[in-house]
């Protein structure tokens, strides 16, 4: 199934417009965790604890729906496939377990904003809770700019199932700079960093550092 030049145009400005917000939302969620857990002011911690809930509920969230659902049609609905090229189907993968972890990680923003709404934040109180936040915006923003980086230079490496699919139409078809036959070296870096990242995020849960103990 491919697209239209007009329909492909119209739902790759929506795909970059998601990705690219998500991106930048992501950025300004992590200035502001940084400010809730360094800032002195009872005032800005509030407000920023807040705004990061409201970021969150109602930018964050659709556009970490919207971007993999309009990647997903850009990848079935043009030559690029989403098993053929490995830029592709490893871009999909880091959207996927990000907008997980996103839905888990609400608990605790939300348990932090109701926190600060009704008193203030004395004493180291929830401070893990707010180096958490830090830490795992930080994440995110990482993996984000991984798949934002594929997304722009399109490495090249083919799977086996790409691969298959040339030898039955012709290499003519192959959209990008090259057939590869070996699996790149990037595709294991980037695989190397996704894989860190959800291990960082289990144990940091397991060993009791994430919302186990907010309710």
């Amino acid at each position: 199934m491919t697209m239209t030049p007009r329909v492909r145009k119209f739902a790759l400005t929506v795909h970059v417009t998601s990705s690219v917000g998500w991106l930048g939302a992501v950025a300004g969620f992590l200035a502001l965790s940084v400010a809730g857990l360094t800032s002195q002011d009872a005032q800005k911690v509030r407000a920023a604890y807040l705004a990061m809930e409201l970021t969150g509920w109602f930018v964050i969230v659709p556009l970490a729906f919207a971007t993999p659902l309009t990647g997903l049609v850009q990848s079935l609905g043009t030559a690029w496939g989403l098993f053929r090229h490995y830029w592709v189907l490893v871009k999909f993968l880091i959207t996927i377990p990000a907008t997980v972890l996103l839905l888990v990680h609400m608990k605790p923003i939300g348990h932090l904003a109701s926190v600060v709404a009704a008193t203030t934040l004395a004493g180291g109180e929830l401070a893990g809770l707010q180096i958490q936040l830090v830490a795992d915006a930080g994440a995110a923003l990482l993996a984000l700019l991984v798949a934002t980086t594929l997304a722009v230079y399109k490495p090249r490496g083919m799977t086996s199932y790409g691969r298959q699919q040339l030898e039955r139409r012709g290499i003519g078809a192959e959209p990008s700079r090259g057939l590869n036959t070996a699996t790149p070296r990037w595709v294991y870096v980037s695989g190397i960093i996704v894989i860190v990242l959800i291990l960082l995020f289990f144990f940091q849960h397991l060993t009791g550092g994430g919302l186990g103990g907010h309710t």
